[in-house]
């Protein structure tokens, strides 16, 4: 067997592990608990209304004054 052909069907082998993986836990995403997925929403939810606020904060000319008077 050629080096190049030994290379070509392990990295084919590492790909179609790869690949099953993928679907087989996509699988199981499908049949997971829909509360699961209600619970991940509302966290992200959270997190993105979380994130608003300190954009909002670091946004503010107050906050850039603060930091400038910590500075000196």
């Amino acid at each position: 067997m050629n080096m190049w052909v030994a290379i070509v069907c392990i990295v084919a082998i590492v790909i179609g592990a790869d690949t099953i993986n993928k679907f087989s836990s996509n699988r199981k995403l499908k049949k997971s608990d829909p509360n699961e997925l209600d619970a991940a929403l509302r966290q992200v939810e959270a997190l993105e209304e979380r994130i608003r606020v300190l954009e909002r904060i670091v946004t503010e000319k107050k906050f850039d004054l603060r930091s400038e008077i910590n500075r000196l």
